[in-house]
């Protein structure tokens, strides 16, 4: 199902904003918005949009947090980075 990219979206929307009252709204056609079912009623955050510009929109609302970086992600960044150079002779 098509849907299920966008229910995933908003999914992790939920998790990442700590606000369970999100929702996707499923129209005709493949198009999509964003509601928050707050305690005053039904808010409308976007307009029908295609599935793409749903998920990124979704998306962009409550970023991702950066991942955690550890000193061995580093010096393994460093090594591949290392690699594609060519050797010194001079140094062995």
């Amino acid at each position: 199902m098509r849907s299920t990219k966008a229910i995933n979206a908003v999914e992790r929307l939920k998790t990442r904003s700590g606000n369970p009252q999100y929702a996707a709204i499923s129209l005709s056609g493949g198009l999509f918005y964003l509601v928050d079912r707050a305690l005053a009623g039904e808010q409308k955050l976007s307009s029908p949009l295609r599935l793409d510009d749903f998920v990124a929109f979704v998306n962009a609302l409550k970023p991702e947090k950066p991942r955690r970086v550890s000193k061995l992600d580093l010096a393994m960044d460093e090594q591949i980075k290392c690699s594609g150079k060519p050797r010194d002779p001079s140094t062995g």
